[in-house]
């Protein structure tokens, strides 16, 4: 019988020690960027500690089928059973690798662990693996490989001895099917405690990659799994009664007076708007960005107003869709552009635009089936839609798509044949991973960031080019551009993913329509990029109420806010301070308010989230 309660315990210890070993891969794998945000060793060195709770949690999750196992194989020893076993080990040791190579491959573009929205975009293949670079998938794979391999080997060597022959005890039967499940629904539950055990357990390090690789990797896509399709049918972002809530988003809404400082000379003007993906702030030099990264961008601001304090309410492409054709915030678990009876009943700007006379197109030289914006676009009313598929095929790509001097080039012709006024879109896709732009990349600085910097100064070159070529165009003159970030991206600074300066993002207005005495000057109004409604839409004399989320940043009686979401909770930004949180952690990422505003901030913000959700729940 002893072999039995060994058997058992081997194997709960096998787990604990192959999810450190999971843990130590993942740690190897961005030792760089350990090195770059001189993270000490001594708090890399107690993160099993931190992760033993909740790994042995896992374990014991993990261990329910072999218990059944045992408690046959102290009664009825056979061959068979040994195998049965091994197969759902090998299997869970597959399943746990991926969960950590799917980390790997996500952690640098995304800052966060493997989870239900992640998940979603799995229906998808092909596209993930045209966002990774070649190279780095083929080393991915090749870690599960090892990882697999590794694990299995050194399970069926040291951890689990075949049971055969084993001596029949009833009474010790008895008492293991009966005793061991208390201990092991303990183990699965943390312990005695009221609340079950939570991922807030693992967290230990301001350092968020050290609490990213504490955090047992199935145990956290499990919780995040359940809790969103649990929470589809209600909203798990409440913190006050709905009364209360609606009244402090109102107030933060509010107005003076209804008004506008007209910074457009034409009523009518042509529009394009140009999404840049994935552009933070810290590519912009006046916005605290280093020298010689976007140089055409800083010429551009010339004629131009460059608004400083705007950020993404997201972190996906698919959500600043969403925000800047609906201006809808961004919000956790889902978007907007992957559920059509949501999306359906949002304002949409170019429906707006579309019943004011005016032609639109939206171009891409990637694939807009990721995030179902292709849906989203569609339903909005573009009247031409361009994809990687639509473009000449012998236009240069690379693996993501088509790199963007070539479909701005295309758009800056194309143009030409568009009904004005138009609406005119294209969304750059050179500054996303694998980073296979046709350009050199001369910038040696940046770090773990140096691709994206050079990438940066690619798509940078590319509007340079652009606009040397619409210059000449007869709708040059009267036609407003709108330079505008999807949603921001790690930089080189490596701020925190819930900090305030991650989502920072530029925004620029800019072309001769622009009264002179506003061009080549800054606007200092906080906002978001879901502000782009109302804001347009002032200039142009046409009413936004349906936009209600939208605020117009040129009215001086508006309030100054922004918002941003996190995996599961949001950040505040007032011009007094800020805070940011996730709904089960027990403490702020970051809580920096003025002493006055320390309670109402708190409210204002968790009240902005809760709405926010619950109109998601109810479009």
């Amino acid at each position: 019988m002893k072999h039995i309660l060994a058997s058992f315990f081997r194997q709960i210890l096998f787990w604990i020690l192959f999810f450190n070993f999971a843990r130590l891969v993942f740690i190897l794998y961005h030792i760089q960027l350990l090195r770059i945000e001189n993270i000490p060793f001594s708090e890399v060195l107690i993160l099993p500690y931190h992760a033993f709770k909740l790994d042995l949690a896992t374990a014991c999750y993990f261990m329910f089928l072999p218990f059944l196992l045992l408690v046959v194989q102290s009664v009825y020893s056979t061959r068979w059973l040994n195998v049965v076993n091994k197969a759902y080990t090998g299997l869970m040791l597959f399943f746990y690798s991926l969960t950590t190579v799917g980390e790997l491959g996500i952690y640098s573009e995304w800052k966060t662990k493997l989870n239900y929205k992640v998940i979603k975009y799995l229906s998808h293949p092909g596209e993930i693996y045209n966002s990774s670079e070649t190279s780095k998938f083929l080393l991915l794979v090749l870690i599960l490989l090892l990882m697999v391999v590794t694990g299995f080997y050194l399970y069926k060597r040291w951890f689990y001895p075949n049971l055969v022959r084993v001596k029949r005890s009833w009474l010790f039967s008895f008492a293991f099917l009966v005793i061991v499940p208390f201990p092991l629904f303990l183990g699965m539950r943390g312990g005695v405690q009221e609340i079950p055990i939570n991922q807030s357990e693992s967290i230990y390090s301001k350092n968020n990659i050290l609490n990213i690789a504490s955090i047992n990797n199935v145990f956290n896509l499990y919780i995040s799994v359940f809790e969103n399709l649990k929470n589809f049918d209600r909203n798990p972002y409440v913190f006050m009664d709905d009364t209360s809530a609606k009244a402090l988003v109102a107030e933060v809404y509010k107005v003076e007076k209804d008004t506008t400082i007209q910074v457009l000379t034409v009523k009518r003007p042509n529009i394009v708007l140009v999404i840049l993906e994935s552009w933070s702030a810290d590519l912009i030099e006046d916005l605290g960005g280093k020298h010689g990264i976007t140089p055409e961008f800083r010429k551009l601001q010339e004629g131009g107003i460059l608004f400083t304090d705007i950020y993404a309410s997201g972190a996906r492409s698919e959500q600043g869709m969403a925000s800047i054709f609906g201006g809808f915030p961004s919000h956790p678990i889902s978007c907007i552009t992957v559920q059509p009876d949501k999306y359906k009943k949002v304002p949409g700007l170019s429906r707006v635009l579309e019943k004011e006379g005016y032609s639109s197109a939206f171009y891409f030289g990637g694939q807009l089936i990721y995030g179902n914006i292709k849906g989203y676009i569609y339903y909005n009313g573009f009247q031409k839609i361009m994809e990687v598929y639509d473009f000449p095929d012998e236009m240069p790509r690379g693996k993501l798509g088509i790199h963007d001097e070539f479909t701005l080039g295309y758009m800056a012709n194309d143009m030409d044949l568009l009904q004005q006024p138009f609406f005119s879109v294209l969304f750059t896709i050179s500054t996303h991973s694998p980073w296979d732009q046709p350009y050199e990349k001369p910038l040696t600085w940046g770090d773990n960031e140096r691709e994206y910097i050079n990438s940066a100064l690619y798509t940078d070159h590319c509007l340079g080019e652009f606009f040397e070529q619409v210059q000449s165009k007869p709708w040059y003159d009267s036609t407003l551009f709108i330079i505008v970030a999807d949603h921001s991206h790690n930089s080189y600074y490596n701020w925190h993913p819930h900090s305030r300066e991650y989502h920072k993002i530029p925004m620029l207005f800019f072309g001769k329509v622009i009264g002179e005495e506003f061009r080549g000057t800054t606007w200092r109004t906080m906002g978001n990029q879901h502000d782009i409604p109302a804001t347009l839409l002032a200039q142009l004399g046409l009413p936004s109420l349906q936009f209600h989320w939208s605020k117009n940043l040129f009215n001086p009686y508006v309030a100054e806010f922004a918002y941003f979401t996190n995996e599961d909770g949001a950040g505040w930004i007032r011009p007094d301070g800020y805070f940011s949180f996730d709904k089960n952690i027990p403490y702020f990422y970051f809580f920096e308010p003025s002493e006055k505003r320390q309670d109402t901030l708190i409210q204002e913000g968790k009240a902005y989230l809760q709405e926010v959700f619950k109109e998601y729940l109810e479009d």
